[in-house]
């Protein structure tokens, strides 16, 4: 692999297999295709198998090609990816949210169609995205967050709506103009629900 970019320096892509062993196949065969930056693959619920890759847009292009397969549920390409959602991807933390902010949701069936959905809606306006989660514990589902103003978040939920709409993933969307602080809490602590029952951190 190239070590001259970036692991997703500009470009990322992802495919989301419904069979382990055809998701091993071709990332085996992305990576002897493409000199990607990086490559990471493994299994998530429910029982999907997930390769991102990234670095260099050509390289990105050619590996998601070589790994395309009729197994393939759902699928992303994006050449200049926003590094709000590689923060998201790769880290634990989420931007903490003002007190009178909005909430924006939207939540896919897949885990490419959050990631997609998410880099729309933050380069659409100027929200937070404060979470983005895929696949484990959700069913294979996805979502993501954005916190700002009403306006923002308006138009950043409308620009993801649009981004995943010929894909037929959509599974719902909500806009909250002011959240109350106690989920704000829970959202900011783990967005987990059994997580909270085992630490007792729910709204007394």
């Amino acid at each position: 692999m190239s070590e001259t970019a970036g692991p997703f320096d500009p470009a990322i892509g992802l495919l989301e297999f419904d069979s382990v062993a055809a998701g091993i196949v071709a990332g085996d065969a992305m990576v002897k295709s493409s000199p990607v930056s990086s490559l990471y693959a493994g299994t998530v619920h429910p029982g999907r198998y997930l390769i991102l890759v990234g670095g260099d847009t050509a390289a990105v292009e050619v590996a998601l090609q070589s790994g395309a397969t009729d197994t393939v549920l759902d699928y992303l390409f994006l050449a200049d990816v926003h590094p709000a959602v590689i923060d998201a991807i790769t880290t634990p933390d989420r931007a903490a949210p003002m007190a009178d902010d909005a909430l924006g949701i939207v939540e896919t069936s897949t885990a490419a169609s959050a990631i997609v959905a998410a880099d729309a809606g933050v380069k659409a306006a100027g929200v937070s995205l404060l979470a983005l989660r895929l696949s484990d514990d959700l069913g294979g589902k996805g979502y993501c967050l954005f916190a700002g103003t009403i306006a923002d978040v308006e138009a950043a939920v409308e620009r993801a709506l649009a981004s995943i709409e010929s894909r037929g993933r959509l599974v719902g969307t909500a806009i909250i103009p002011r959240l109350h602080p106690d989920m704000w809490n829970n959202l900011g602590a783990e967005l987990r629900f059994n997580h909270h029952i085992r630490r007792g951190d729910g709204a007394s």
